[in-house]
């Protein structure tokens, strides 16, 4: 039964707009709860807005061979079902009052949690590295069409402004995200349909119709794979950091169908328009520079708005992964403010980039091969941790204070979670390969299979898949016998349990 609770009309003291939000990974109390479920349109549109999209529709052609039907299919449910996945972890925040991976701790246990925070912090550190690239490396093309030599100086002034201005916006954090997410909504939806105006003439429409179609496994679940790995699956880690301020009063099918909506929108069109493009120019699907070689041959008038789009929208998803890459330092024990923590993941951002944009020298495969090897990982986490929330805490909730606790009720290891992860991590890697090497060592399980099966699965991804299946059902099926204590959860002071 709901219980009724003031929330703030205002911004709280701790999150307040243009300041230095001072919670960190604490419960936010009732009287910090602000905000509505429409808010999560802005974040989680403006984050998924990036022309990199693009990319991922180049890849179904190039290297999935689908037709234009088996592309747009994959794109729409890669896309879809992976980012309702973050939709119902955003619920969970909504719930539990904790960001991700402290509610994570009522599936793994306080301290066994620190397998799967470890996890998410390579995943979100490796996507600000990546996505922080590929915006310098933007940059530095569009500098040089406008009259700058390229090279290793405008390159680095380039990393410099992008890295800049996103560690700013993450260490203010949540409010003055919400605000700018809201402002980058408008302007970089706006002038991504101007983007598409000025390249659809590039369009081969006989080469599109002429696509042949693509097998089944290797082609379309494949396709749908890693459509899921570059999106939802890639921010399943983050999504109840963003939802842990709305008053629990908000409608839980608002929130989740909000985050869904709001995700999936700019992907789905960009997707599709990048499997347009790319029938006539396979190369998109191959540069080291994606993001820069979409701009190559626009009009010089347009290439400041496409340098502040396409930049933008990498801006808007990375600042949200040193935010929750700051929570999960915290999460494992470090102790220092939020802010701090987002410095300490600038800093590796920085580390990180000095490798991609002036020592490495491809994109596709090192790319490709993190986005499996990680997806694997973090579908697994996420199905166990939806498995729990299914089974415990949309009927019981979150205990506030036994989250933060190794003596409570969620105890320090629970090993229904741990053993239902790492046997699904087993499986799932098993079952995936890489052409980059240094993930070479995966897809061990094929190796017993018949040769023709083997090469059918090595192309799907679908450890992926099958990781979350067997990581959910695992837990769904241990977890009544081998789980901690799942008596109703109190709620920590100042805070309270209604259900919206």
């Amino acid at each position: 039964m709901a219980v009724a609770e003031e929330v703030p009309s205002s911004q709280p003291q701790s999150d307040r707009l243009w300041s230095i939000e001072t919670n960190g990974v604490n419960p936010i109390p009732q009287s910090e709860r602000h905000g509505r479920p429409f808010d999560m349109f802005w974040i989680w549109f403006a984050s998924n807005i990036g022309v990199l999209g693009i990319t991922y529709g180049a890849f179904l052609v190039t290297f999935y061979h689908l037709s234009l039907g088996q592309a747009v299919l994959a794109g729409l449910v890669g896309t879809v079902v992976s980012f309702l996945l973050v939709g119902f972890i955003s619920l969970a925040g909504k719930l539990g009052s904790a960001p991700t991976l402290i509610l994570s701790r009522a599936a793994f246990g306080v301290r066994g949690n620190a397998l799967t925070t470890a996890v998410s912090y390579v995943s979100l550190v490796g996507w600000e590295i990546i996505l922080t690239a590929l915006g310098a490396l933007a940059a530095e093309t569009v500098l040089a069409r406008l009259g700058l030599r390229p090279g290793p100086l405008v390159l680095a002034a380039s990393f410099v402004v992008v890295a800049g201005v996103t560690v700013v916006i993450a260490l203010l954090g949540h409010a003055t995200i919400v605000r700018i997410q809201q402002w980058f909504t408008w302007a970089f939806g706006a002038m991504t349909v101007m983007f598409f105006i000025l390249e659809i003439g590039k369009i081969d429409w006989q080469k599109v119709g002429a696509l042949p179609s693509g097998p089944l496994l290797a082609g379309v679940v494949g396709g749908i794979s890693i459509v899921m790995a570059g999106f939802g699956i890639g921010w399943v880690n983050a999504a109840a950091d963003y939802s842990r301020y709305l008053p629990r009063s908000s409608s839980s099918a608002a929130v989740v169908g909000w985050t869904t909506f709001g995700a999936s929108l700019g992907p789905v069109v960009l997707i599709v328009f990048g499997v347009l493009l790319a029938a006539n120019d396979s190369t998109l699907a191959t540069t080291a520079n994606p993001v820069g070689a979409l701009g190559a041959a626009l009009p010089t008038w347009f290439l400041v708005p496409y340098l502040l789009t396409a930049v933008g929208g990498l801006i808007a998803a990375v600042l949200l992964d040193l935010y929750s890459g700051g929570l999960n330092l915290l999460t494992l024990g470090v102790p220092l403010a939020r802010y701090k923590s987002v410095a300490i993941d600038a800093v590796l951002m920085i580390i990180g980039n000095i490798y991609v944009l002036f020592i490495a020298r491809s994109f596709f495969a090192p790319f490709e091969g993190f986005l499996v090897t990680l997806g694997v990982l973090l579908a697994a986490w996420a199905a166990i941790f939806l498995a729990d929330m299914w089974l415990y805490r949309l009927k019981d909730g979150y205990d506030e204070v036994d989250l933060y606790r190794v003596a409570g009720r969620y105890g320090a290891f629970n090993a229904a979670g741990l053993v239902s992860f790492l046997v699904a991590v087993v499986v799932g890697l098993g079952l995936v390969t890489s052409t980059s090497p240094a993930f070479s060592w995966v897809g061990y399980l094929l190796k017993a299979l018949p040769k023709t099966l083997a090469s059918s699965l090595s192309n799907s991804s679908i450890g992926l898949l099958v990781a979350f299946v067997i990581g959910g059902v695992l837990y769904l099926g241990i977890s009544p016998f081998a789980g901690p204590s799942h008596r109703p959860a109190r709620s920590s002071p100042g805070s309270n349990l209604g259900r919206g």
